[in-house]
């Protein structure tokens, strides 16, 4: 199917374009964000400081995980005994702004999304274009699962590994509130762009970039690093470490899957 004839747009003109796009999203994620400030106190209170209680929701799973593998009380955590301090005289002006921002790129992703499909979508075939809507769906839901998942999994396993190692008792843990931020901040956009490399492995595939047999090939190299990655987020012990894994490595194989896929047909349509 040929391409749709478009106007032919100069260098300058694609940088307009790119400006524009730039533009719109980040006034979409100031507004989100100026959005947020209304319920900013459930957003620190209960969101941003959740995983340092030990009520948080993850911690109580793994202690009733425990019981249920017989492992007794050998993951329940009922204290994490650390305090987070601010030691900047701006230190918590720049954590509301810098959150409120964070907060604000989350909620207005599909957004963003929707302006890069635009910016990208001229130069993509008729039948490519109209799937913009399962696009923009399929990763918008892969990037709040990524966010899900660095939230309730990778955030409360390193708050409670760094609170509960200790080199000796007279060391006492009172972290600064920019390295909890940092962290936070981390742990949210790495989960929500890892879990976005099934559509990237799409499109790389479909430029001819990578290859099923290149993932292939260095699939276990992938796999010591994901084994890496939860071994350091996570408290010494099999139960954390493959909590972690196991979803990095299932969204890895579906991107070989994916990669097949497209791999496939692109080779039928070029003959």
């Amino acid at each position: 199917m040929a391409k749709k004839d478009l106007k032919e747009m100069s260098f300058l003109d694609h940088l307009e374009e790119l400006r524009w796009l730039l533009v719109r999203s980040t006034i979409a994620i100031i507004v989100m964000a100026f959005l947020t400030y209304f319920v900013s106190d459930y957003l620190f209170d209960v969101i941003i400081f959740g995983p340092t209680r030990a009520s948080f929701f993850t911690y109580q799973y793994l202690c009733e995980l425990s019981h249920s593998l017989g492992f007794a009380e050998s993951i329940c955590i009922t204290e994490l005994p650390f305090i987070i301090q601010n030691t900047e005289m701006e230190g918590q002006v720049n954590m509301f702004v810098w959150m409120c921002l964070l907060s604000g790129f989350v909620l207005s992703f599909p957004f963003i999304l929707w302006q890069v499909w635009n910016f990208i979508s001229p130069a993509l075939y008729e039948k490519e274009r109209k799937g913009a809507r399962v696009f923009i769906f399929f990763s918008s839901l892969l990037f709040f699962i990524g966010v899900l998942f660095g939230y309730f999994v990778v955030i409360p396993m390193s708050v409670n590994f760094v609170a509960t190692f200790s080199v000796s008792s007279v060391v006492k843990n009172q972290f600064t509130l920019d390295s909890y931020i940092g962290m936070f901040k981390t742990s949210i956009l790495a989960g929500g762009l890892f879990f976005e490399l099934p559509i990237i492995i799409y499109f790389l595939t479909k430029l001819g970039i990578v290859t099923p047999q290149f993932l292939r090939k260095y699939w276990k190299y992938a796999v010591v690093l994901i084994l890496i990655i939860a071994a350091i987020v996570t408290p010494p012990d099999v139960v954390s470490q493959l909590i972690v894994a196991i979803p990095m490595l299932l969204i890895y194989e579906v991107s070989i899957f994916l990669s097949v896929l497209v791999h496939k047909k692109r080779l039928q349509e070029n003959g």
